[in-house]
């Protein structure tokens, strides 16, 4: 089975390739998804331990949550600490469900994908991109989001540049919807063959060995 990294910076688009890869029947796990379950599960009573008052209900309060951690850089470190374990956790649990269901690609769609280290563990990375001002313009449409609070998040990630230069694709997202599925459609086409080998590899196919010897 082939395990493609999908990240890009936010507001790059990469819902919207996540999107174009499950419309081809792949299966993507969502990082922020897993760590939204975790906040209102498991990971609570942890940050809570962590960072006393920023839950309620059980669940972790984002907003208060944000307030403890947003430019304390030892706060920061102690959150990924709680949180980055369970969420690989949770890649492992979906890396294993869709290996044993037969799956020969899966998406694992990870905002941090480079900085916390997990391109070490895909076969290929997909990285989306656009233009700084159509990243800005993007971003500034969020509720809540202020030009201060976007210079200080953007300031947190690695830069675009970097993970352009790192990444097996590139896909600029600048242009339309159907523009960027059709280049993503490319890299399903062009990733066929090769998730093919890697799972006969990983069955121990002998047959397909032979013929690739």
């Amino acid at each position: 089975m082939l395990i493609l990294g999908l990240t890009g910076s936010m507001g790059m688009g990469k819902s919207t390739a996540a999107k174009r890869f499950r419309s081809h029947g792949i299966p993507v796990f969502d990082a922020d998804a897993e760590v939204h379950r975790l906040y209102a599960g498991e990971a609570a009573p942890l940050i809570e331990a962590a960072f006393p008052g920023t839950t309620a209900g059980g669940a972790v309060d984002r907003t208060r949550l944000a307030a403890s951690v947003v430019g304390d850089r030892d706060a920061l470190t102690t959150l990924e600490a709680i949180i980055h374990p369970l969420v690989r956790e949770g890649q492992r649990r979906f890396i294993r469900q869709h290996r044993d269901a037969g799956a020969r690609l899966v998406v694992l769609e990870i905002p941090l994908l480079f900085e916390t280290g997990g391109d070490a563990n895909v076969d290929a990375t997909v990285v989306v991109t656009a233009p700084p001002e159509v990243q800005r313009a993007r971003i500034l449409e969020r509720p809540g989001m202020t030009p201060e609070k976007l210079e200080g998040l953007l300031a947190e990630q690695m830069p675009d540049a970097e993970k352009r230069q790192r990444a097996d694709f590139v896909v600029d997202t600048s242009g339309t919807i159907e523009e960027t599925g059709a280049k993503l459609d490319k890299i399903v086409e062009s990733l066929a063959g090769r998730a093919a080998q890697a799972v006969d590899r990983w069955l121990g196919n002998p047959a397909a060995e032979q013929e690739r010897a």
